[in-house]
């Protein structure tokens, strides 16, 4: 979908605008974060962990304690946005439902899930350490079951664990009313007689395939911002071996085209980050804390962030850590988010995105009038010279160099740049790139109704009619465009708008929308252009 979308507006582009001229016419400061002594980080666990005591051998002999084969026990949280389960296994996100977003544009359509689709061995962000005794699945402790988070209110989820090896991890959530993102404070509490060397680790898994199909998974994969770029990994691209980044790591996660599950770094919590094909056939993400010493009676904090949510840039933006690189606009980013940002700001007002689509398509066409008006006339005056070119071609056909000398000045004499016809556009497409991306990967487009039938401009016109429309009018503008070219090559140009209507019958109707007000008014642009240039 993505590849057809691409060579179908680069096709467009360059068959309408160069064919015609070549044949006629807040981010974190990074920190370390390894305590080693007292600090705001490490604590006094007799303060911390009142639960807990230690004998001389360090096994705890008080205080809360999974039972060992337990069951894992899951609580339930709520809030405006969304309800999650979390589960003790891991003292990880077994699921979270988005309450304003639905699977499919139906009122009954169940809601989004996120993370339900992780490898059921490893639920979203469960915990676990390089040179501790903590692997995957440990079974945590909690006295929560359901948490209800009120207007305007924050709540916390506690999960502890008890080693014992002498050690304690406890697990802090906390919730705020009208927020995706979820603040995540990891604890280790050395209760033993000996330093404690290691790392702590929250896993993430994604499945290498979608298990539904659905568009929003045509870019569904692994990404991370690190050394201030961003890294996409898909299942094929760590297939034979795993992938290791290092690099001032900002954040973390598996996103599709709408939704982004991640982890971000607070003061320098995330150190790597190793992405594999793990036993399951899953995408595993495992992202690794500085490596800490903690000596007796000490403890060290990782502080996190957590977004399970929509791609909504305001959303991204108000996370921070460049968040927002998330939505991965392509090549011409720079251009296609401020894009985004106006296509936002005229919904705002007119409280339908398909006339924002209008209004900021009117706003392009006019701010490019100047070079679209040299560009057509430049192409019909090219029009007007090809019989007199014709002539100067056979009188010289033996003597190249005398042709083009004669050319050159049949060029000056009526002021026509053989070139005015390309530039012009070339400009240009940079910005038809960018508003491609911009209406393509926009939430804010999904199951979003423009007026009668067409009630999705992020998925295709379920009857087909705004495509036929719009071929007929990119035939209607073929028509009109300048050329000289012979009668051949007018046929196969002429031929265009039936392979574009065809390749246009798939895509989101606010692309189609787009393209076909792009060509109603470049149709009146080239009517009064042609009125200015009479024959």
């Amino acid at each position: 979908m993505e590849k057809r979308a691409f060579i179908a507006v680069g096709l467009s582009i360059a068959v309408f605008y160069l064919f015609s001229m070549m044949f006629g016419p807040d981010k974190h400061k990074v920190e370390p974060s390894v305590p080693q002594s007292a600090s705001s980080e490490v604590h006094n666990p007799a303060a911390a962990a009142p639960q807990t005591t230690v004998q001389q051998n360090g096994a705890p002999v008080t205080g809360q304690s999974p039972v060992a084969n337990a069951p894992q026990k899951d609580v339930s949280v709520n809030t405006d946005l969304y309800t999650a389960v979390f589960s003790s296994r891991g003292a990880s996100l077994k699921s979270l439902t988005l309450k304003k977003y639905r699977e499919e544009n139906a009122p009954a359509a169940i809601n989004v899930s996120l993370g339900n689709d992780a490898d059921p061995n490893i639920y979203l962000f469960s915990t676990r350490a390089t040179g501790l005794n903590l692997p995957d699945n440990t079974l945590f402790s909690t006295d929560s079951d359901v948490l209800t988070i009120d207007k305007s209110g924050s709540r916390q989820l506690t999960f502890n664990y008890i080693s014992g090896q002498g050690f304690t991890v406890r697990k802090i959530y906390t919730f705020t009313s009208g927020e995706y993102g979820i603040k995540l404070e990891t604890q280790l509490f050395n209760n033993s007689a000996a330093s404690l060397v290691g790392a702590i680790q929250h896993v993430m898994t994604y499945p290498a395939e979608p298990k539904v199909k659905n568009n929003r998974f045509d870019t569904a994969g692994s990404y991370l911002f690190s050394d201030n770029s961003l890294q996409s990994n898909k299942m094929k691209d760590v297939a034979s071996a795993s992938k290791r980044y290092d690099k001032t790591i900002l954040w973390a996660g598996f996103a599709d085209k709408y939704f982004l599950s991640a982890i971000l770094s607070e003061k320098s919590s995330i150190a790597s980050v190793e992405l594999k094909k793990n036993g399951a056939g899953f995408l595993e993400s495992t992202v690794s804390s500085p490596q800490f010493t903690v000596n007796p009676g000490q403890s060290v904090t990782s502080e996190y962030r957590l977004f399970v949510g929509p791609k909504d840039i305001d959303v991204l933006k108000a996370q921070g850590n460049s968040l927002e690189q998330s939505l991965d606009l392509g090549w011409f980013t720079v251009i296609a988010k401020p894009l985004l940002y106006t296509l936002k700001f005229f919904y705002r007002y007119v409280g339908n995105y398909g006339i924002a689509i209008i209004i900021i398509t009117i706003i392009l066409k006019a701010l490019f009038f100047p070079l679209t008006h040299k560009s057509y006339k430049s192409m019909k005056g090219m029009q007007k010279i090809q019989p007199e070119m014709a002539k100067l071609r056979e009188k010289y056909k033996d003597d190249r160099d005398a042709m083009n000398k004669a050319v050159m000045e049949l060029y000056r004499e009526h002021k026509v740049n053989p070139m005015g016809g390309c530039l012009p556009m070339v400009v240009q497409i940079p910005v038809f790139f960018a508003l491609y991306k911009s209406l393509m990967f926009s939430i804010e487009l999904r199951h979003a109704p423009f007026f009668f039938w067409v009630t999705d401009l992020a998925d295709k016109d379920p009857y087909y009619v705004t495509p036929v429309i719009m071929g007929i009018t990119m035939f209607f503008q073929q028509k009109m465009t300048p050329s000289n070219m012979d009668p051949m090559q007018q046929k196969m140009m002429l031929a265009l708008p039936v392979v574009f209507t065809f390749m246009f019958l798939s895509f989101p109707s606010g692309l189609v929308l787009y393209w076909l007000v792009n060509n109603v008014l470049t149709i009146s642009q080239q009517m009064y252009i042609n009125k200015l240039v009479k024959d």
